[in-house]
């Protein structure tokens, strides 16, 4: 479907053009950018209500801004898609986070204008700070570095510690844009989010400010000259007016704000003021998340991510099915958690800012004093959990893989080595699909497994993940004094009859799943099931392969290693994690440990960065979809005739 721009942004290539348009046409520009994304995530789906938030600070900032040479840097870049359309990318937008297609997030070899490349959160203020800093090295002092960072991802440590720094660097040119709507992707937790609140909505302060401005603009002496007066003192107007004071002027960050993030004319006047102001300094924008479409409004939340929609109705599209379809991952967690806690008083759910993307918000809603979103915080997540865990709590620290990366050091410092047994849940461990390579969780398998006092199991199938919870949460489990991770995929299993009865699972017990000749399939998780599909082809074509799934990456079940290499001389390792450290390296460790020889080929991540897609044309292109798991066992057999 072809979208059409609208009567100015037609025009509109890139920021130098942008600038030719009279400053008066900006709202237009601004209305005409908001329908465009609209028109587009309707038809064709992506994060939404972030962009149409920040649209007018977008037009304004390459307005004022001589970019790319003034660099912009994204935090997170949920909010980019306008970004994206203003700078080259216009009639490429509809192939947004499609495979093949340009990256939902800024990327640096994308285009000049993404100046970092993003996809987690709270990283744009020391990198702006890093350009900063380089540029003054390499003698370019005037140029402008902006960071545009939502207040969800100001709860993170690394923002923190970015304006920590900043404040110390007076000659470091960098204007930090403060994104304030309350929303991550769910609501804001937090004393800073308080902290925000009360400065927007302090009724001093606004009112008084209020009052002088108007009164200073009737001033027939001084005119426009007594508001930029004002408006250079007017932190210390804000300091001695709030009940407490300024925290980023404490930062040695100059405040500046809060002003009205949808108000284009006065965003360009300010950003004009700001740019001759050097220094660090930081300007608070209020937005409304999902701003100019009143569903997005109304439910920011269900909005961050619709899918396809009618924009006219506001119904977002909803698979039919004919039968009953088996649930998701994230919500067998959510709901099994929920069963658990019910018979365990002990049992509680940490998450950082994912309640609703790893469905805690289930427990959230029916337990709400034993489930805790800590906001965008996994370091603090992870030792939190290993704080309860000491006053003999059952602690369930649901992560996504990827940013479980970010708390690498409290896992190993905090949990493992004081053995404390918090069990990590990893949602959307292997690819993530469309979200790409800052998403993808290709690691974890690898760097989990190799620290001390650590389980890592994976789950084949629904009824697995629930047995795995159930397992983890028993006394004598919890006195193993050993961490556990449970890996699963994001989307749905395979189960619709999934909820049955508990039955407890041996550690570090794997399972035949069928009894073969010739060559041997092992596999670890919910990919399993892509074997499963592999032998069935296979079978219609003579072919009879053994499949084992381990279950357990560690520890490993040797006994059933033992079997596979005593009986097998041609084996098949799958997972959907990186093959360097991965399951298949840990196979290949037992065999050589053990004396035996066989030759085994690995199926899984390769050692490159894997771009966006659905996740099965992802798996495709890496070769473990059931049809490439099923060509290497035809190239081995092959093969084994030849011989």
């Amino acid at each position: 479907m072809l979208i059409i721009p609208g009567e100015i942004l037609k025009d509109i290539n890139f920021p130098a053009d942008l600038k030719k348009v009279e400053r008066t046409k900006l709202p237009q520009i601004a209305d005409e950018l908001r329908q465009y994304i609209i028109d587009t995530v309707s038809v064709y789906g992506g994060h939404f209500s972030s962009s149409l938030g920040v649209v007018e600070l977008t037009v304004a900032l390459h307005y004022v801004f001589n970019t790319p040479d003034d660099q912009l840097v994204w935090d997170v870049g949920h909010q980019a898609y306008g970004h994206k359309i203003l700078t080259g990318r216009r009639d490429k937008f509809h192939t947004n986070r499609f495979y093949g297609g340009i990256s939902g997030f800024p990327k640096r070899k994308e285009s000049e204008f993404d100046t970092f490349g993003v996809g987690h959160s709270s990283t744009s203020i020391s990198a702006a700070l890093g350009m900063a800093v380089g540029s003054n090295i390499n003698g370019e002092p005037k140029r402008q570095h902006i960071a545009i960072i939502g207040d969800g991802s100001m709860t993170a440590g690394m923002a923190f510690e970015g304006m920590n720094h900043a404040g110390a660097m007076k000659d470091a040119n960098v204007l930090i844009i403060l994104n304030d709507n309350c929303m991550a992707i769910d609501p804001n937790v937090g004393a800073l989010k308080e902290y925000l609140t009360d400065i927007t909505t302090s009724k001093t302060y606004n009112n008084v400010k209020e009052d002088i401005w108007q009164l200073l603009g009737k001033m027939s002496t001084f005119g426009t000259s007594a508001r930029k007066i004002v408006a250079k003192v007017e932190n210390a107007m804000k300091g001695a007016l709030l009940s407490q004071s300024n925290f980023f002027e404490a930062l040695n960050l100059r405040y500046f704000g809060p002003i009205d993030g949808h108000d284009i004319d006065h965003l360009v006047s300010v950003l004009e003021d700001l740019k001759h102001i050097p220094g660090p300094k930081i300007l608070h924008c209020l937005t409304v998340k999902g701003k100019g479409y009143a569903p997005a409004e109304k439910d920011q939340t269900k909005w961050h991510a619709p899918g396809l929609f009618d924009k006219v109705t506001g119904i977002i599209q909803k698979k039919v099915y004919d039968k009953p379809m088996p649930p998701k991952y994230q919500d067998v967690f959510g709901n099994t958690i929920v069963e658990l806690a019910e018979k365990n008083d002990k049992i509680v759910g940490v998450t950082p800012a994912m309640p609703s993307g790893s469905s805690l918000n289930i427990m959230m809603k029916a337990m709400p004093d034993r489930a805790f979103d800590v906001g965008i915080a996994e370091q603090h997540a992870v030792t939190f959990s290993a704080g309860m865990a000491t006053q003999n709590l059952v602690v369930y620290c649901n992560i996504y893989s990827t940013f479980m990366q970010r708390a690498y050091d409290q896992v190993i410092h905090d949990v493992c080595l004081q053995q404390l047994p918090v069990i990590f849940c990893l949602d959307r461990a292997g690819f993530a699909g469309a979200d790409g390579p800052t998403h993808h969780g290709a690691y974890d398998i690898a760097y989990m497994r190799c620290i001390p006092n650590m389980v890592v199991a994976s789950p084949m199938n629904e009824e697995e993940l629930r047995n795995m919870m159930f397992t983890f949460q028993l006394d004598e489990i919890q006195k193993l004094k050993t961490a556990f991770t449970i890996r699963y995929p994001r989307g749905e299993g395979v189960m619709p009859d999934w909820k049955r009865p508990f039955q407890k699972i041996e550690i570090g017990k794997g399972k035949k799943i069928k009894d073969g000749e010739e060559v041997a399939i092992l596999t670890i998780g919910h990919i399993g099931n892509y074997a499963v599909k592999a032998c069935e082809i296979l079978e219609k074509e003579g072919l009879n392969p053994a499949h084992y799934d381990l279950r357990f990456v560690k520890p490993l079940d040797e006994m059933m290693l033992h079997e596979v290499f005593q009986k097998f001389d041609r084996v098949i390792t799958v997972e959907d994690g990186c093959l360097q450290g991965g399951m298949g390296s840990a196979v290949i460790e037992f065999m050589i440990d053990n004396g035996y020889s066989a030759k085994v080929k690995r199926l899984g991540i390769p050692d490159r960065i894997v771009e966006h897609g659905e996740q099965l044309e992802l798996h495709h292109e890496c070769g473990f979809d059931p049809e490439g798991i099923a060509n290497a066992v035809r190239e081995f057999s092959e093969a084994s005739v030849l011989l």
